[in-house]
């Protein structure tokens, strides 16, 4: 999935926190739920509007996202 299928921000849908396309979930709250321990299949129970697939290609985003910025900062 591209990013642009994974999230978007807009001002008028939370004031431009990035959600999860076609959502109103923010990505944040996907690390929240990680971060406090949580399984994948919890967060996707509480928001069923977000896909596995979507979930996962957040993920993978953000692991490209800090990949990239670990390899320019060398």
């Amino acid at each position: 999935m591209t990013h642009a299928q994974v999230i978007e921000s807009h001002p008028e849908i939370l004031s431009g926190t990035p959600v999860f396309a076609g959502t109103r979930v923010p990505i944040q709250s996907l690390f929240e739920y990680l971060e406090a321990g949580d399984r994948l299949d919890e967060f996707l129970e509480d928001f069923p509007t977000v896909t596995r697939a979507m979930a996962v290609a957040a993920l993978d985003l953000a692991r490209e996202a800090l990949s990239a910025d670990a390899s320019t900062a060398r």
